[in-house]
């Protein structure tokens, strides 16, 4: 067999292997993340959760305990995703100010990909109870990690920004979170607060004298 019969052999195998399938695990939290697009957490049943996910309430409850515990599993991935975009699409090398605006406009893409869920994280999950509030509060930390990581390179501190304090990641953070849940529950987009967001990041990590 040439080396041509072989590639156009494994082109074929390629063309007639089966689409990779969510896990049921993955189908339960898209099913749950569509019925709180649809109806809010709130009004939201593992019935409806199953019933988006094409399973089972046996399959639901062998990956969670309850709605609230798959909540966490949705917000946690979620979170975690976030912090890979953002920091994905800061290039290093860029001026400060550009360093900056990456960052925001990858956080408003990622709340305008899924707006009801960056919402659902914003306002249902401090009502759930200390665990969610623990959550929460380790959510937060993995973005305040996250920007100190960013304000740490040698491009940064040479322009005199970072390191950055750990309450002043968490202000910067809270204003962001805030104006887009009201943003979003006044019927605007995410997108809408680009510009105010960049400009307030840039006055909070820009250089002090």
């Amino acid at each position: 067999m040439t080396a041509g019969d072989r590639d156009r052999a494994q082109g074929t195998a390629t063309a007639l292997a089966p689409d990779v399938q969510p896990s049921p695990r993955q189908r339960l939290l898209d099913g749950l993340a569509a019925s709180i697009e649809q109806d809010g957490y709130r009004n939201t049943t593992v019935a409806d959760i199953v019933r988006r996910a094409h399973t089972s309430r046996r399959t639901f409850y062998e990956h969670f305990a309850d709605k609230e515990a798959c909540l966490v599993a949705l917000l946690t991935d979620a979170n975690a995703e976030m912090v890979r975009q953002i920091s994905e699409a800061v290039d290093p090398a860029a001026p400060w100010r550009a360093q900056v605006r990456q960052a925001v406009e990858a956080w408003i893409a990622c709340a305008e990909s899924r707006p009801t869920t960056m919402l659902s994280w914003i306002r249902d999950l401090p009502a759930l109870g200390a665990g969610a509030r623990d959550l929460q509060r380790r959510l937060m930390e993995s973005l305040v990690v996250m920007i100190q990581t960013l304000c740490g390179t040698e491009q940064m501190r040479a322009a005199g920004i970072g390191p950055v304090p750990r309450q002043l990641a968490v202000v910067l953070l809270g204003g962001m979170r805030e104006l887009i849940a009201t943003t979003v529950e006044d019927g605007g987009r995410a997108g809408d607060i680009t510009e105010v967001a960049v400009q307030a990041s840039v006055a909070l990590l820009g250089p002090r004298g």
